[in-house]
């Protein structure tokens, strides 16, 4: 394979580029794919709540990155940054000494594909899109791992395919709150996260699903996902109406020590939020031994009571990224068609329009999930 940049992709791209704080649009090299790498082309790719708040807090966070951290470890905020790592992309070329079968699937030059939007190497790993080196879909072009390439079926639209990495979170979550049968589940939130849950819990025929969220717009979105029941806040408490629907026969009497048991149906509540104060508000009003899945990825400081975990025992479960399986499942469930993710889909802008849609997706009731396509005007 001819591991040079071709002859029709030029030596410099557009990208929105994350700079001093600030989304610019400018002009920047065309990355090289190196040995079990591929060049591809950006197709769409759409922009994460995360994306939002490492814009605000990405520099504060990375003066206090833990040495294990691997998402700070590869982030300059002194230099430019290309960020999107939920995307649709087109293979271009592959690398030095990378062939078509070092992406698992026989991916060859021309096919869509989804990626997990990493880097590896010997010892250490990069995230594509949040890092100096490789930069990720808010650009017209970049460098992916051949290996963790995965074809996209012929009928997915590039803006389809580009939920992959989302859903996948939310498969992800609901893995990891290993449900008990009969378990009712509360997802706190629903953004963009907390409709990935929501989707995961209906692929899985898990119910009913009780929802929360003070945004008609995004009460409505959840509806759609496959919410059972949405709750409005500001009118009513997510805790109350779920014990309402969890509550069993008081059959059982109360230990001589340890939390007084409930009667209740097994509880888990995702936090899909991400703000501070939300998961001392979920503790309190979590019934005994729940579980409580933290999805929401909150970027400042925040504090709760522990006294309100034990004496209710609760289980505080945090949650990051997916397994490639996951990401795999999550592209199949896409494709099965059994959930009709379009309603996600809320906007669509070129790479002139990334500051522009930052600034729309801080109102919940008129954006869900923007699509930048590079290509486009």
């Amino acid at each position: 394979m001819n591991s040079a940049v071709s002859a029709e992709t030029p030596s410099t791209m557009q990208a929105a580029i994350m700079r001093g704080q600030k989304i610019v649009v400018d002009r920047m090299a065309v990355p090289k794919p190196g040995p079990g790498q591929v060049l591809a082309k950006t197709l769409a790719c759409g922009i994460c709540g995360s994306d939002l708040h490492m814009l605000r807090h990405g520099p504060r966070l990375a003066k206090t990155a833990a040495p294990n951290d691997r998402i700070m470890q590869g982030m300059d905020f002194a230099h430019d940054i290309v960020m999107g790592h939920e995307f649709c992309a087109e293979v271009l070329e592959f690398g030095p000494g990378c062939e078509p079968s070092d992406s698992k699937t026989g991916v060859k030059a021309g096919q869509m594909v989804c990626a997990l939007p990493a880097i590896l190497g010997p010892g250490w790993r990069r995230t594509v899109g949040y890092s100096n080196d490789y930069s990720g879909g808010y650009g017209e072009y970049m460098v992916l791992q051949a290996a963790l390439l995965l074809p996209v079926p012929e009928n997915l639209t590039p803006d389809m395919a580009a939920l992959t990495e989302p859903m996948a979170v939310g498969l992800h979550a609901v893995e990891m709150a290993r449900l008990d049968k009969g378990a009712v589940p509360l997802v706190i939130g629903c953004g963009p996260v907390g409709l990935a849950v929501i989707a995961a819990l209906k692929g899985k025929g898990v119910g009913p699903i009780l929802a929360a969220d003070f945004s008609p717009g995004r009460r409505a979105l959840a509806v759609a996902m496959g919410a059972d029941e949405v709750i409005d806040p500001a009118a009513n408490s997510p805790h109350d109406s779920w014990r309402q629907v969890a509550t069993l026969p008081n059959d059982a009497p109360p230990p001589a020590l340890g939390p007084i048991p409930e009667n209740l149906k097994p509880g888990v509540i995702f936090e899909c939020v991400g703000v501070p104060g939300v998961i001392e508000q979920v503790m309190a009003g979590a019934p005994v031994q729940a579980r409580i899945v933290v999805v929401g990825v909150c970027m400042e400081a925040d504090t709760f009571q522990p006294y309100q975990g034990i004496i209710k025992e609760l289980n505080l479960q945090f949650v990051l990224g997916y397994t490639p399986d996951e990401f795999a499942a999550s592209l199949a469930m896409i494709d099965s068609g059994k959930i009709d993710l379009t309603p996600l889909i809320t906007g669509r802008v070129g790479l002139d329009g990334v500051a522009g849609a930052f600034r729309d997706l801080d109102d919940p009731d008129h954006h869900c999930k923007i699509m930048v396509q590079p290509g486009e005007v």
